[in-house]
């Protein structure tokens, strides 16, 4: 009987193929393109919202900013959309993670904001 691994990978299957249960996808050109589209467009509304004074809200429209094309990154660039519902559970699980670390430390900051400024005073730093 002849063996059917490979001595470079000594695996029973060939590096290309896929399991039986799971075919390969090939996202189409237009679809990347329009993708990377809006990550530029999204780029330069950063820019545009940056040079705007919303107050305490700067901070949150960065946030909403990059969240959008970190999720837009994840789902098309590394195809979790196409994968597995399990993989996208495990990156909302990261999602949820990040904005509860940022939302303690944002609450962190406003609860000491008043000793930072009067530090800031007492320095002579703007």
């Amino acid at each position: 009987m002849p063996q059917t691994t490979t001595s470079a990978t000594n695996h029973p299957r060939e590096a290309t193929e896929h399991p039986p249960d799971r075919a390969p996808h090939v996202v189409p050109l237009g679809v990347l393109l329009s993708v990377f589209a809006v990550l530029i467009f999204l780029t330069f509304v950063t820019v545009w919202v940056a040079g705007i004074d919303l107050g305490e809200w700067n901070l949150f429209g960065a946030l909403a900013i990059a969240t959008v094309k970190a999720a837009l990154v994840a789902l098309y660039f590394m195809h979790l959309r196409y994968d597995s519902p399990f993989y996208a559970l495990w990156f909302v699980t990261g999602l949820a993670f990040l904005a509860l670390f940022l939302g303690l430390t944002l609450l962190d900051a406003v609860a000491y904001q008043s000793d930072i400024e009067t530090f800031r005073k007492a320095a002579g730093v703007r």
